[in-house]
């Protein structure tokens, strides 16, 4: 049986919407257009709430249209309209949520209230045909999340964030170090040229077991090491600023190696039942056969892909 949704995306920044179609378990994507509002919030630091909501309600309409046009069929043509319900910035939730009731209504179609968050957990079934069960490291604007997927409704969280996410610890320390928001590409752009070496920044919370992430702590201590080297020499060089970002990227991507690595062997029961008849999970022998990247360089992937919205930016579904 082939169904055509349309989905609508606006808990953040960004004004999605997108055209699949499935037939059996075979699914498409016939178009997919975002709307980016990045320009509009560059000069605040960060993602102004009440701005993103504005925004999202006067691009919906014409993201829409577009996504549908591009799809190459008609309003008539849904068979559903879905759409990001939470979690998110209320504002930007609510705009979509409207826009797709009005669509819904209008059309006669079912509405579909979907989680922001299994959206991302479910995103490597849908497009890669992972099978179920496997394990996500969620790495989305606002949150990061250690996710078992067994299912399209059934997810065992292993571990997360308890203050800031890692989208978030890029944005403050890009705005500490004077650079353009979103961090993420900021940062990563500054850290090519730096010395990842050179600070010895901490690795929050590696001396506790679990899978549960902090990194609150790693963005303080790049504020005092930047407020130290204004103080010893009067202001901070370019390379000082790049080799801080390069310490910084590479303080987040060993907390992220580390604790995939925890999640692979804590929740991978599901993993050595399936895919290792019974043996004890290994990450190297996962990267050598196939079965996931290996864990620093996903969560180097992780990192370099970081997008600063709340947006999928990488998964480790190993």
């Amino acid at each position: 049986m082939s169904l055509t949704i349309l989905g609508i995306e606006s808990s953040c920044d960004d004004t999605a919407a997108a055209v699949l179609r499935r037939n059996g378990e075979a699914v498409e994507v016939l178009s997919n257009v975002v709307s980016s509002q990045t320009d509009l919030h560059a000069a605040f630091g960060g993602v102004v709430p009440e701005i993103a909501a504005r925004a999202h309600a006067e691009a919906l309409d014409l993201v829409v249209e577009q996504a549908v046009a591009e799809a190459g069929i008609a309003l008539a043509d849904l068979d559903a309209i879905a759409v990001t319900a939470g979690p998110g910035l209320i504002g930007g939730v609510l705009s979509g949520v409207m826009a797709a009731k009005g669509l819904a209504l209008g059309l006669g179609k079912p509405l579909i209230g979907v989680n922001h968050l299994a959206g991302h957990a479910l995103t490597p079934h849908l497009t890669n045909r992972l099978a179920f069960p496997y394990l996500l490291l969620l790495v989305s604007g606002g949150h990061c999340q250690f996710l078992r997927v067994d299912g399209a409704e059934s997810f065992t969280r292993l571990g997360g964030t308890i203050d800031d996410a890692p989208g978030e610890a890029f944005d403050k320390v890009a705005r500490l170090l004077g650079l353009r928001q979103p961090g993420g590409p900021s940062v990563e752009r500054a850290a090519q040229t730096g010395n990842p070496k050179r600070f010895p920044l901490p690795r929050p919370m590696l001396d506790r077991p679990g899978c549960d992430l902090s990194f609150s702590g790693l963005k303080t201590a790049v504020l005092r090491t930047r407020d130290a080297l204004v103080a010893e020499a009067g202001g901070l060089t370019e390379q000082d600023r790049d080799d801080l970002c390069a310490s910084f990227q590479a303080a987040v991507g060993d907390v992220l190696a580390e604790k995939s690595r925890r999640a692979l062997v804590g929740g991978g029961h599901c993993l050595r039942r399936r895919r290792w008849g019974g043996r004890k999970p290994n990450p190297a022998r996962a990267a050598a056969t196939g079965h996931g990247p290996s864990l620093r360089r996903a969560a180097a992937g992780i990192v370099h892909r970081q997008c600063g919205d709340d947006r999928l930016c990488g998964f480790a579904g190993v």
